[in-house]
């Protein structure tokens, strides 16, 4: 009997094969893009497909010189990690990339929470504010290549859960 694929899957990718982990428990094989909580993938992911096909004026600027590994790195947009989506993320690397706009004056203390949720699931979090990227996007192109190139790879795959350490 066939698995229907989980809802942060795309269609065809059911994992029927199970992986071994150690104390003889089988857990399943997740694709290292699977990062989403399961539970509230369905919501987010409307809002993230909205966030994704209107993306504010910085955040298409950033992406002209971080798409397609100009970096040397892959990058992602809009990308749900747990309960949250990111403006960009690498996920081999476990490095989140947020573009900041005026509304985050007002919510520090809300971007300062999700910073800690992502370094406690083992993700290093950098900001830009949208003045840094319109002024000068080659300049704040070049920081994220340098964090990029300084982290370690991980052992850990950046699933949901993990747990991976990244060395800062």
């Amino acid at each position: 009997m066939a698995k229907e694929a989980p809802p942060n899957l795309p269609k065809g990718e059911a994992s029927d094969s199970p992986s071994f982990g150690g104390g003889g428990e089988v857990k399943e094989i997740k694709p290292g893009y699977i990062t989403a909580n399961p539970d509230t993938y369905r919501l987010i992911k409307e809002v993230r497909n909205s966030l994704k096909a209107n993306p504010t004026e910085a955040e298409k600027v950033l992406w002209k010189y971080v798409r397609n590994k100009k970096t040397g790195h892959k990058i992602r947009r809009q990308h749900i990690i747990d309960n949250f989506i990111t403006d960009f993320v690498c996920l081999s690397k476990k490095l989140v990339i947020e573009v900041d706009g005026k509304i985050h004056e007002q919510q520090n203390e809300h971007d300062e929470l999700r910073t800690l949720k992502f370094k406690d699931m083992g993700y290093q979090v950098i900001r830009f504010k949208n003045e840094e990227v319109f002024k000068n996007p080659k300049k704040v192109t070049e920081e994220i290549k340098q964090v990029l190139d300084n982290i370690k790879h991980t052992e850990e795959s950046p699933s949901f859960g993990g747990g991976g350490e990244v060395d800062n």
